[in-house]
């Protein structure tokens, strides 16, 4: 038999160091690092030419990489089920090494056609964990010492040697619109972001990370790094829980870190919701919430994706969202729920237009995010902003307000955030009566809450993303009777 080759095919982890599947297979054999330019993918509604300018500078940066230890990339375009049946039938090809994935429906349609050609191929396929997220978990019980473990844990060196079993192949990574990404990408700019956020910069990020004002310098920016692999989420963490151990900073910097480590295990759990139930992409977490009926007003929807709703900070949020791919946690929460509550509109017609715009797209997080601020999971707090509040509390001085709405750059403070109280200006008047529609939104969501049964889907919800321990508790407080027999068994309530 000819020497044996092992495929290591890349996907969001586009990277060398801390990369199990590139180690795995370069310790036993020949091997062909693997990308696949996935035409259909690109052209779904959720990702974006932003998101692959991304991509491509990273591939770059990884072909570089590879090309050092002795194998470069291979890319190839095309379907990656036909794609990997080429190279099956060209090379003695006995195993496909990658890292588990926590993506949309079509990605998740992919890996198990994929998995189907290997299997009738008799080849085997490695699948190695990337994050906290764990395959085929059905309760929560243990799942943060788990992730702890794994995060903790070492991370894999980078192998000093391939061995390549193809020559590389560079298809479509030569052109490409790097402007687009809004960030660089490419491990090196990660890895400068991490510095420089455990330095100086980031000494201010808990208390700076609610308002774009100052969240874009104080903020991580890691996200898109992330969420395409370029640093794993273990490297961050473990410097992070080192910079905790140091004991060097100061009470404010030392805040900001361990708000900064809460945030990387939130990041997990969320992926794991869609992980655990795919289909919460497109179907609500809690079934009363099919009955609502949602406004698929598009003119409403053209505002919100324009940017011009007529409240000047939501407006100015979009549009920096829009520019540059990026824009704070605070401000997502508040423009899905402007989105949900305000204008009525149908989470799933406004996930996409965020996604397209989101470098860091991670679905996992997205759709999760989507629904709970939307108020559609039945277990979470309703989340419904005042666009007018957080505009005075958030950019007091109207400085990001005149910075991406300059038509309103001429307005003092008072009237930059409600111009409509003003003298006209070129300036759409506000798409919507912010409280008319607020108190519309809050008496349709809990109407539905006091439907008959709804306490009953909303615990079997809390036990699958939740923890079991804490959809007990909810159903104890209904049914004493099994909360005495949960006892029995040995949980703690």
């Amino acid at each position: 038999m000819r020497d044996p080759v092992h495929i290591v095919w890349f996907k969001r982890d586009l990277r060398v160091h801390d990369h199990a599947p590139l180690a795995a297979a370069a310790a036993v054999g020949r091997v062909v690092p693997l990308y696949v330019v996935e035409p259909d993918y690109w052209r779904l509604p959720d990702s974006s030419k932003r998101q692959w300018a991304f991509v491509r500078q990273s591939l770059l940066e990884l072909d570089a990489a590879l090309a050092e230890r002795g194998a470069g990339l291979v890319v190839r375009r095309g379907a990656v089920v036909e794609v990997l049946a080429e190279l099956l039938g060209r090379l003695p090809v006995v195993a496909v090494h990658s890292h588990q994935e926590t993506g949309n429906a079509w990605t998740f349609a992919r890996d198990r056609a994929v998995a189907a050609l290997l299997r009738e191929r008799g080849v085997v396929w490695h699948e190695y964990r990337q994050h906290g997220v764990i395959r085929g978990l059905r309760r929560r019980e243990g799942w943060a010492a788990e992730w702890e473990k794994l995060m903790r844990g070492p991370e894999v060196p980078a192998p000093s040697r391939l061995r390549p079993a193809l020559p590389a192949v560079g298809l479509e990574l030569a052109g490409g619109n790097d402007a687009l990404a809004g960030q660089p990408g490419g491990r090196r700019a990660g890895l400068d972001l991490l510095a420089s956020f455990f330095g100086p910069r980031g000494r201010d990020y808990r208390r700076a990370m609610a308002t774009p004002v100052a969240a874009y310098d104080a903020c991580s920016r890691l996200s898109p790094h992330l969420a395409w692999g370029t640093v794993s989420l273990r490297e961050v963490n473990r410097q992070a829980f080192a910079e905790l151990a140091l004991g060097r900073h100061d009470p404010v910097q030392r805040a900001s870190l361990v708000a900064f480590r809460a945030r990387l295990h939130w990041h997990c759990h969320f992926m794991q919701k869609l992980e655990s139930e795919p289909a919460i992409e497109r179907r609500h977490f809690h079934p009363a919430y099919d009955a609502l009926d949602r406004d698929d007003d598009p003119v409403k929807l053209a505002a919100f994706a324009e940017g011009r709703t007529g409240y000047p900070f939501v407006d100015a949020c979009l549009r920096a969202l829009a520019a540059t791919g990026w824009i704070n946690f605070r401000v997502r929460a508040m423009l899905v729920s402007f989105a949900s509550y305000h204008l009525w509109l149908d989470w799933r017609a406004t996930g996409p237009i965020l996604a397209r715009w989101f470098t860091d797209y991670e679905p996992g997080i997205h759709w999760s995010q989507m629904q709970m601020q939307s108020g559609t999971t039945g277990i979470n707090t309703i989340r419904l902003y005042n666009p007018i509040k957080q505009s005075k509390e958030l950019d007091p001085d109207g400085r990001f307000i005149r910075r991406w709405v300059p038509e309103l750059a001429a307005l003092a403070t008072p009237l930059v955030h409600e111009p409509w109280r003003g003298e006209a200006v070129a300036y759409p008047p506000p798409v919507v009566d912010h409280v008319t529609a607020a108190k519309a939104a809050r008496d349709r969501i809990y109407a539905v809450r006091r439907r008959p049964g709804y306490g009953e889907a909303a615990d079997e919800v809390q036990v699958r993303h939740g923890s079991r321990r804490a959809g007990l508790r909810a159903a104890a407080r209904r049914r004493p009777n099994e909360a005495a027999d949960s006892r029995q068994l040995g949980l703690d309530l």
